[in-house]
């Protein structure tokens, strides 16, 4: 045999090894269960849609140390949204057209809306292609309500359940006599604002609603006009349902401002928060959220701490925020288990009415209309805790609990199922 034979045959088997090995690893890569992330991963939401992503890849990289899910791995697929519906609805497309069959979400309900129609219309054409929307922080109340899906799971408390545990907190404070409502001027923000004059009506007619305002979503720099206006109002108390540099920027308005009055909000323990506020906002910044770091050890919390501990090690300017992350992947991972195939409707028949036990305690996926009930907490910025966030100097301290059972609220939602 020639050299010219010899050393063509060689590169033919190589080339022919190479290929199989590609091939083996995308074959293994295919084989993985994928989520497609739909998040903001570039402009003014940038670090809100970065955070989440970091908390979904923490949460995979741990299910997948367990061996994964049906002995396959869990992989999270980016895809940058830019904070816009319709390019969402774009990449709900690409996400179908690459076969991943889960889609997760949470920053800006009309964002989730948006999701929800655009699975409802492909799953109804197409029932042997259908995904499964898993919404970890999207609140408007209608998405559980009027806008109910069968294929929608919230993973956060929707925003009735938020208002009705503050305004409970609230009703006991008698320091309390004027409230500023400022909000986002998008769904999420009306259904703060709508609701939280209607709860303080029932609950305190005698506190004054003293000022109102709906200020465009992501596109304000300087929040000191609005300082001024809530100033000006002589509010006591703020209600808010901001996020992100939304609310990172007003509360260090605030500050800057010398603005005395308490913040009641749904996002202040993170995303910049504690960072721009820092020792100057303890026992005036409160959140109702479902954890915080510094939940009491009344039930046994030693895993969850060490995996807060890890995630911060790696993490140490974000921290451990979205516990809720934990509750939707390990549910996931059950619903899947039990239905043996990654298939929407059967995982969707196994997480509706599941119960799960989280680290602070039994949740459950209401089947009527896919919320999560779960324990929720109030807490309020202090310096005084074991850990604090974001390097600030504060973290939070629980002061008040509320059991599952009791932050239940009613539902409209007449969910049309397969």
């Amino acid at each position: 045999m020639s050299k010219a034979i010899r050393r063509a045959g060689i590169l033919a088997g190589a080339i022919a090894a190479g290929l199989s090995l590609a091939f083996t690893a995308t074959a293994a890569k295919a084989d993985n269960i994928r989520i497609a992330y739909i998040e903001p991963l570039s402009g003014p939401f940038a670090n809100v849609g970065d955070a989440g992503l970091r908390h979904f890849r923490f949460a995979a990289e741990r299910i997948n140390a367990e061996g994964g899910i049906l002995g396959r791995q869990v992989e999270i697929v980016p895809m940058d949204n830019q904070q816009s519906a319709q390019e969402s609805q774009a990449l709900l497309q690409r996400a179908i057209d690459r076969g991943i069959p889960f889609v997760t979400q949470g920053n800006g309900s009309d964002v989730a809306g948006a999701l929800v129609a655009g699975i409802d219309r492909h799953n109804r054409r197409n029932p042997n292609n259908r995904v499964l929307f898993l919404n970890y922080a999207a609140v408007d109340p209608a998405l559980t309500n009027e806008r109910c899906s069968f294929w929608h799971f919230r993973f956060d408390a929707q925003s009735d359940i938020k208002l009705e545990a503050l305004t409970n907190y609230m009703q006991e404070r008698d320091d309390i006599k004027k409230v500023f409502l400022i909000n986002q001027d998008y769904s999420h923000g009306h259904a703060v604002a709508a609701t939280a004059k209607r709860m303080l009506a029932e609950k305190r007619p005698d506190i004054e609603i003293v000022g109102e305002t709906l200020h465009p979503i992501g596109q304000v720099r300087d929040f000191s006009p609005y300082i001024n206006r809530i100033r000006r109002s002589g509010a006591d108390s703020v209600i808010t349902g901001n996020w992100g540099n939304d609310l990172a920027l007003m509360v260090r308005a605030a500050e800057d401002a010398g603005l005395d009055v308490n913040f009641y909000t749904y996002y202040g323990g993170g995303l910049g928060v504690p960072a721009a506020l820092g020792k100057a906002g303890a026992g005036r910044l409160l959140q109702i959220t479902e954890w915080h770091s510094n939940v009491p050890f009344e039930e046994d919390l030693t895993e969850n701490r060490e995996w807060m501990k890890a995630f911060d090690e790696r993490n140490p300017e974000i921290n451990w925020y979205y516990q809720r992350i934990y509750n939707q992947m390990y549910m996931l991972k059950a619903a899947i288990e039990e239905a043996g195939t990654t298939e929407a409707k059967a995982v969707a028949n196994a997480l509706a009415g599941m119960s799960f036990e989280s680290p602070t305690g039994t949740v459950y996926m209401r089947a009527d209309d896919h919320q999560l009930i779960q324990p929720m907490y109030i807490s309020v910025m202090d310096a005084d805790v074991e850990y604090d966030v974001e390097n600030s100097g504060v973290g939070f301290r629980t002061i008040a609990k509320i059991p599952a059972e009791e932050t239940v609220v009613p539902t409209s939602c007449e969910m049309r199922r397969p």
